[in-house]
């Protein structure tokens, strides 16, 4: 409806007046609401002079004097008081939101809860569902971006063995560590040869892994095939073994000299098949083999999760499609081409795209194989390191380098992302049919 001049005036002001909150309030007749909302107000002012100016300060400048500034702790204080000042003001757009639409029922003469039992019936019958999802959106905001921002402002920093406070105050200094990540010979190489070898990594022993799965759920879900539960019961084996226990069982059994696989595993292949003539393989000291030994165990680890998705996709398969497929002179493969695998990419598209992201940061298979050797490529990693385990070793090592691995996480953060956003929107995995 047109309101008139002097409603509009009134719009206005109980909108204006909002900009000191509970003004806005009190201009509508909201008595509680405005106590409330300026209390909330007192509290963010109280709290900028104790402590939100001197943080920003502190964040600004991390610090002026070596041995008695901590630069890291007033860098974190820093990121802390700008959530909770991103928190106010999205409460002070809410506030003055509230009260000009308050003004605007006032001026269309409809009824406003004024008192404070009308204010409580209101925030219960209508708000009801926003009490409870605040607490986790702000254990998400302390929780997730918390951290996240602090590592956004870690990589801009010089942080790293030569700057570590107390007894070093940390500057900014802006991109240098991506600009040094991408293209200072020192880190460019050693970057480059993991990054690369991480998207080796990932797409082999993911595809590995699928591939198994798919295979062994397929087989699993033929007619002809006896003692199903049995056969299951196997394949769910590397599952229920925790990983850790079964990938040190596996370095140990890589080892060159003293592991079953050459002392036991290629002699008992040769008495078979004499005309192959295996020899023993350096399966931990020469890095192309380990890759080929830790592509292979992440196979057998990762297949039994993948067999059981696949299995259960198998059963919502009508068996009609594949009768009308035999009457058509479809084939075994044919039949999986056209049948079997669309539906279970269509299905499980998420979870295998999730597979691939783990995969990309499965730290443990790496590092507890054999730490990310053989050998040395520069800068604390090794040879068959991937980005998250070479973060581990910028961080753990006798030079650490803080800085430069918040810039590679952020690296990997961002390729993730932008990866797994590429993918969902090209399967459309998550588009709901009406």
């Amino acid at each position: 409806m047109e309101h008139t001049e002097a409603q509009k005036k009134n719009i206005r002001t109980a909108t204006w007046l909002s900009v000191i909150p509970g003004f806005g309030q009190f201009y509508n007749k909201q008595t509680f609401k405005g106590i409330v909302f300026l209390a909330i107000f007192a509290l963010f002012i109280y709290e900028m002079i104790v402590f939100g100016f001197q943080a920003f300060v502190g964040m600004v400048t991390l610090g002026s004097t070596p041995g008695q500034d901590h630069s890291l702790f007033l860098l974190i204080e820093g990121s802390l008081q700008i959530l909770l000042t991103v928190i106010y003001f999205l409460f002070h757009i809410i506030n003055m939101y509230d009260a000009r639409q308050v003004a605007i029922l006032h001026a269309e003469d409809k009824n406003v809860n004024k008192s404070v039992i009308d204010v409580l019936k209101n925030v219960y019958n209508h708000g009801f569902p926003y009490l409870f999802t605040i607490p986790a959106y702000l254990v998400m905001i302390f929780a997730i971006i918390f951290p996240v921002l602090v590592t956004i402002f870690i990589s801009v920093t010089n942080y790293d063995f030569y700057h570590i406070p107390p007894a070093s105050l940390i500057d900014w200094v802006g991109f240098d560590n991506f600009v040094n990540m991408f293209f200072l010979s020192s880190y460019r190489d050693t970057f480059f040869a993991v990054l690369g070898w991480t998207i080796i990594w990932t797409l082999g022993a993911t595809t590995l892994q699928i591939a198994i799965g798919i295979f062994t759920a397929v087989v699993l879900n033929q007619k002809f095939i006896k003692f199903k539960r049995i056969f299951g019961i196997i394949f769910l084996l590397p599952w229920a073994v925790p990983a850790f226990i079964t990938i040190m069982s596996f370095s140990n059994m890589f080892n060159d000299s003293l592991g079953a696989i050459n002392t036991q595993v290629i002699p008992f292949i040769d008495s078979l098949l004499p005309f192959i003539e295996l020899d023993t393989l350096p399966w931990k000291t020469d890095p192309f083999f380990t890759k080929i030994a830790i592509i292979l165990v992440q196979g057998w680890l990762g297949f039994p999760y993948i067999y059981v998705l696949v299995s259960g996709i198998l059963q919502s398969i009508p068996e009609e499609q594949y009768e009308a497929a035999k009457i058509d002179g479809a084939g075994p493969i044919h039949r999986f081409r056209h049948i079997t695998f669309p539906t279970i990419l269509t299905i499980a598209a998420p979870v295998f795209i999730t597979q691939y992201t783990f995969n990309l940061n499965n730290f443990n298979m790496i590092y507890l194989f054999n730490e990310g050797g053989p050998g040395s490529i520069g800068a604390g990693a090794g040879s068959t390191d991937i980005l998250i385990s070479w973060i581990f070793k910028l961080t753990t090592g006798t030079s650490p380098q803080y800085s430069m691995a918040a810039a590679v996480t952020l690296f990997i953060s961002i390729f993730v992302i932008v990866i797994a956003f590429l993918v969902f929107k090209k399967t459309k995995a998550f588009e709901m049919e009406d």
